[in-house]
C-alpha cells in the first residue's frame, strides 16, 4: 500500500515529529511504501494567489474556480502543487497530520488544499445537471482511497466531549473529514486523536506511540466513517436536503450525515 502523510507542524523534533517517527516505522515496517510532505520544511506557499495560474491574464480578473479549472486542464498549474497532486494519485491512503491549532488545522495546511485542490481535480468533476451534482461526497477522483486524521491536541478529552467546553471533538474535525476528505472521494477512517499533549513525558507518551502503531497496522481493514453520499439517495436533488424519514432517532446537527447501516 501506498500512504501519503502530510505533516503540518513547524518543529520537526516534537511530539508531533515523534508520532510522525512512529507513524512512518510502523508503516514501513508493514511492508508499505511511505511519502511523506513535511509542509514547513519544504517552505510551502500558503496563500493563493495570481502567482499560482501562470496563464492567467494580467488584465484579467481572478476567479479561483475557473482560473484553477483552466489551469488544471492545460496543464499550467505551479510545478510545487502538480507534485503534490501526483502524490495524491500515487497514494492509496491519505494522512493528514497536525497539532489542533484554534479549533483547526494551521493555515499551511489548509493553504495546501486551497492550492492543490485545484478545480477539475479534487472537485468541480463529473456530471452536472439537474439530476446529478458531479462526483462529489462519495464519489469524485479520490474514490478507492482511505484518509485519516492524525491530530494532536492540548486539551484534555473531557473537553472535547459531548458535553465538553470546547464542543465535540468529531463535530470539530467534520468539516475536514466531511468537507475536504470525502467531498473528494475519500472514504474517511475515524481521527487519530492525542490528547493533553502540552505536558506529555516519554511514559505517557509509549501508550500513545502504541496506540498509532495499532491504528497504522490497521489502515486497510478499520471501519470507515459511515457519511452518506450524496448521488446514492439520501439527498434531495437540487437542495442537498436529506430526504425526510432518513434522520435516526435523536440524531441532529451533524450526526443526520451517518448511515450506520452502510460500511
Amino acid at each position: 500500500m501506498n500512504v501519503l502523510i502530510v505533516f503540518a507542524h513547524p518543529e520537526r523534533h516534537s511530539l508531533n515529529g515523534a508520532l510522525l517517527d512512529v507513524a512512518v516505522a510502523e508503516l514501513t515496517a508493514q511492508g508499505h511504501e511511505v511519502k511523506v510532505s513535511d509542509l514547513y520544511a519544504m517552505h510551502w506557499k500558503s496563500a493563493i494567489d495570481r502567482d499560482d495560474f501562470p496563464t492567467l491574464a494580467d488584465d484579467g480578473p481572478l476567479k479561483v474556480w475557473k482560473a484553477s479549472n483552466d489551469g488544471f486542464a492545460a496543464d499550467a498549474l505551479t510545478p510545487d502543487v502538480k507534485a503534490e497532486q501526483e502524490k495524491l494519485l500515487w497514494a492509496d491512503t491519505v494522512i493528514l497530520q497536525f497539532p489542533l491549532w484554534w479549533f483547526a488545522m494551521p493555515a499551511i495546511l489548509k493553504g495546501w488544499v486551497d492550492r492543490v485542490y485545484a478545480s477539475g481535480f479534487a472537485y468541480g468533476v463529473g456530471e452536472h445537471s439537474d439530476q446529478r451534482w458531479g462526483d462529489r461526497y462519495g464519489e469524485g477522483v479520490m474514490a478507492g482511497k482511505r484518509a485519516m486524521l492524525m491530530v494532536t491536541a492540548g486539551g484534555w478529552p473531557e473537553h472535547y466531549s459531548d458535553r465538553g467546553i470546547n464542543g465535540p471533538m468529531d463535530d470539530l474535525l467534520f468539516p475536514i473529514n466531511h468537507g475536504i476528505l470525502f467531498y473528494p472521494g475519500f472514504t474517511v477512517l475515524p481521527p487519530f486523536v492525542a490528547y493533553r499533549v502540552d505536558r506529555m513525558d516519554e511514559a505517557k507518551f509509549a501508550p500513545v506511540a502504541e496506540q498509532l502503531r495499532e491504528r497504522m497496522k490497521t489502515l486497510e481493514t478499520t471501519t470507515p466513517i459511515p457519511y452518506r453520499k450524496q448521488n446514492f439517495g439520501d439527498y434531495q436533488i437540487p437542495t442537498m436536503e436529506l430526504l425526510p424519514g432518513l434522520t435516526p432517532p435523536g440524531a441532529r446537527g451533524f450526526e443526520v450525515h451517518l448511515a450506520p447501516e452502510r460500511d
